[in-house]
Formats: C-alpha cells, structure tokens, sequence
C-alpha cells in the first residue's frame, strides 16, 4: 500500500476504529512507517551535501569516542549532540523542498523561513562542537594524563 495523496485523507483502521485494528496489521504499517523513515534518510543524505558532512562527522566522533574510551555520560552527551544536529538538518531539508514545491521564485517569508531553518542546523552545529570539546579536549590535551 502507498501512502495517501497529497490532501487525501489517511485510510480508517480496520476493524471498526481506533484500537479495533487487528494487531498483524498494526505491526506491518509501523514497519512500513519506518521504511518511510528510512527513505527520508536516503534522501537526506543523497541530495544535501551538509548531511554528507553530519555523517562523516559522526563516524568520526563515534571511532574517537571508542578509541578514548569515553564514559557512559560522555556518550549520552556526544549521542544527544549528533541527534539533534542530525534533527535540524532534517527538519531544514523537509523546509527547503516543501518552499520549494510551493514556489522556486524568491519570496521574502520563504526566503526567512529557509533562513530561520539554516540556523536551526547551525546552532545545533555549534552547540555539537562543544559537547565534542568538552568531551574530547582534556583527553586530547592534557599533558598531565
């Protein structure tokens, strides 16, 4: 099954309502909810050369972390870091192609709204950057270890 048109609205469950849905189908649309997901990330990466940069940056971050032997906190940190840096770029993506769907010609909100959602990934960004220094700069740095 594919998902429903643009404005359509989304089919009813089986069964009669809500909750009434007999449970293999409840599992095989969340699995198919994830396979939109999944493709969503494919799409990401494929076509936005900064999420290329995200995911270079967390396999980097992850093999440092390793190599260090960064403790549990340390990982929640750097983890919660990427995520949110891996959001933005998501979220400004999803911005840029839906403006784009609406109109390619220069609109002033549109324009904002794609502004305010690039800084949404750069704060996210530099507030990475410094959950990986603080976590990697005294193991880097200090002579005294």
């Amino acid at each position: 099954m594919s998902r429903p048109a643009a404005g359509s609205s989304p089919r009813p469950l089986e069964g009669g309502g809500r909750g009434g849905a007999k449970p293999r189908d409840y599992f095989r649309r969340r699995l198919r909810s994830f396979g939109h997901a999944f493709r969503g990330g494919r799409t990401l990466v494929a076509t936005q050369p900064n999420a290329r940069v995200h995911a270079a940056a967390t396999v980097a971050v992850t093999a440092l972390g390793l190599a260090l032997g960064i403790d549990r906190l340390e990982w929640v940190a750097l983890a919660v870091a990427m995520a949110l840096v891996w959001l933005a770029e998501a979220l400004n993506t999803a911005v840029e192609l839906l403006a784009d769907e609406v109109t390619l010609e220069r609109r002033v909100r549109i324009g904002q709204a794609k502004d305010v959602a690039a800084f949404g990934v750069l704060a996210a960004a530099i507030g990475a950057a410094a959950v990986g220094l603080l976590v990697f700069a005294p193991r880097l740095f200090d002579s005294g270890r």
